[in-house]
């Protein structure tokens, strides 16, 4: 990793500053929701993490699909020229698809590596759901969520190291411990809320219905009881509160709240579903 320049310490030295200024009506330090990477720096971190799940097929079997995988990335292409998107330049953004149809989840590592379970895909109904998955998932990385957790959980001390070049080896050691521990799929309830409505906000420049993934809150909500839904829920705040804040959105925004084929492309999503492998 390049040793920081100066401008960029500066920044980080009035940043700094900042963050151990105590209230004044209670003492306590004031640590605000930011991170110390920089957007180049989330990239290389996503592209160690991207070669330890591959580097692992037991727990990650990817699926060699390049006609599947096009499906998707095509998708993720059409979201990413929502006028909200601001890394499209900077993140890779690039699909991999897992072959597990036990796990009804996806994830999205730092700088845009997306990842998305098979289980996930014949789960939802149709490709407005979907985009709204993928949509979200973008929202992380472009919300720089898990960023914003490492930089908390290692200390500004340790990243300032890092970022001086006094420890190089640090972003792989993070994406080891990252990997090992799954905590890259772990985003606070506040995240989850903010990934939900900037997914709407994605799609409102798309094809597809802003408000998709509520037909995912729907199915999770009545499979609640699968162990695979069990999984999902334990990571993911409950999908009825999910689902009020897309509602309060929908009135916001002035859509129908009915939508019709022409936004949901069910018909479209069931051909592409019988193309995967059973």
């Amino acid at each position: 990793m390049q040793k920081i320049n100066k401008f960029l310490f500066m920044a980080i030295i009035a940043v700094s500053s900042a963050i151990f200024i105590p209230s004044c009506e209670d003492n306590t330090v004031d640590i605000p929701d930011f991170t110390l990477f920089t957007a180049e720096q989330d990239v290389e971190l996503g592209a160690e993490l991207d070669a330890e799940i591959r580097a692992n097929p037991d727990q990650f079997p990817i699926l060699n699909d390049a006609q599947a995988e096009l499906y998707l990335q095509n998708m993720v292409d059409n979201i990413l020229k929502s006028d909200e998107i601001e890394y499209r330049d900077v993140f890779v953004y690039d699909v991999t698809i897992i072959h597990d149809d036990e796990t009804v989840n996806a994830f999205c590592a730092p700088g845009g590596y997306i990842y998305v379970y098979t289980g996930l895909i014949k789960f939802l109904g149709n490709e407005a759901s979907l985009a709204g998955v993928l949509a979200h998932e973008i929202s992380h990385a472009e919300r720089r969520h898990s960023s914003k957790r490492i930089t908390k959980q290692y200390g500004v001390s340790v990243i300032f190291g890092m970022l001086l070049g006094e420890d190089p080896g640090l972003v792989s050691e993070i994406a080891a411990n990252l990997f090992a521990g799954y905590y890259f799929l772990e985003n606070s309830r506040d995240d989850e809320y903010e990934a939900d409505e900037y997914s709407f906000k994605y799609l409102l420049d798309t094809r597809w219905y802003p408000a998709g993934i509520l037909e995912f809150f729907d199915k999770v909500d009545d499979n609640r009881d699968a162990g695979y839904v069990e999984r999902l829920l334990s990571t993911h705040p409950q999908p009825e509160d999910r689902r009020t804040k897309i509602e309060d959105m929908i009135v916001e925004y002035g859509i129908t709240s009915n939508p019709g084929e022409d936004q949901l492309f069910s018909q479209s999503y069931q051909q592409f579903k019988a193309t995967l492998p059973q």
